[in-house]
Formats: structure tokens, C-alpha cells, sequence
């Protein structure tokens, strides 16, 4: 498993256009899958916040929360909707590491508050759980060539 940081030293090219899949709406946006308890997917939307060093997720108390807890797989898409790139989507997959560091923590909630130009954040923030996110795979899928990827799938896989 990989950091962001690590990821995108080892493929810049395919973090740089994740990130612009992820920020295509000037804020974090994608769909969390974790496991629930007996197996099966479960997906909800989430905000990750993409540093120079580290993806994070913050999670409130509740059903996703517990799944990472327990197992800690996650699977993470974003997909576009706007031709002509309709249904371009880009995946990151691995395991996510809980973050109790109060000064992670505190560069999270500020790239939030300067991401959302606000100083408030919402009402669960300081209960909600930090999550960092290491890759050990990702999948870019282009409806059509663009930014160097080949039309169709790109699989990375952590080395």
C-alpha cells in the first residue's frame, strides 16, 4: 500500500488526472465502498480532501464508519457525467489507516475551510474519524483518448 504522496511519485501522470476527477466540482467528491460485517459492498458519497502528502476521508459515527474499523478495505470512484467525457470515472482501491495526529488533522479541517472558502465546518466535524486513504490500485476509464491515457481502461497496481 501506498501513500498519495508515493502514488503519485510512482505514476504522477494518473494521480494528476484522479485528482482532477475528484475535484472536478471544485471540492473532493466520490463514492466510498467499504464491507459491511457480512461480506457484502456497501457505498455511500464522500469529501476527500487530497494533500500534498496523503487522501484523507472524514467519516461520521455509523454504519461506514464501523465497516473501516473492522475490515478497513475501501474502494473509492468518481465519475464524470458532462459530455463529451460522460462516463469517464477513475477508481482508487486499498486500505485506510485511521489518523489521530491533531496536526493532520488541523491541515485537513484548514485545506477544508480554504477548499469551501468558509470558516465553518460542519456540525459533526470534531467527533467525525479522520481516515487516510493508501492505494494499491487504481483504474482510470476514458470514454475517449485524452491526457496522455489511451481510450478504455488504465490499471495501476502498487508495486
Amino acid at each position: 500500500m501506498l501513500t498519495w504522496k508515493e502514488f503519485t511519485a510512482a505514476s504522477p501522470e494518473l494521480a494528476a488526472i484522479g485528482r482532477e476527477h475528484l475535484y472536478q466540482w471544485g471540492i473532493g467528491l466520490a463514492f466510498l465502498a467499504t464491507v459491511r460485517a457480512d461480506g457484502g459492498p456497501r457505498v455511500h458519497p464522500v469529501c476527500p480532501v487530497i494533500g500534498d502528502d496523503a487522501i484523507h476521508v472524514l467519516i461520521q459515527s455509523g454504519p461506514k464508519q464501523r465497516d473501516l474499523l473492522r475490515d478497513g478495505r475501501y474502494g473509492l470512484h468518481s465519475e464524470t457525467f458532462a459530455p463529451p467525457r460522460e462516463d469517464d470515472g477513475f477508481y482508487l482501491s486499498g486500505r485506510v489507516r485511521p489518523v489521530h495526529d491533531a496536526g493532520v488533522r488541523q491541515q485537513v479541517a484548514q485545506q477544508l475551510r480554504t477548499e469551501r472558502q468558509t470558516e465553518e465546518l460542519w456540525p459533526t466535524f470534531d467527533q467525525d474519524l479522520l481516515f487516510e486513504l493508501l492505494v494499491d490500485r487504481a483504474l482510470l476509464t476514458l470514454t475517449q483518448p485524452g491526457a496522455g491515457f489511451p481510450k478504455g481502461p488504465t490499471v495501476w497496481v502498487a508495486p
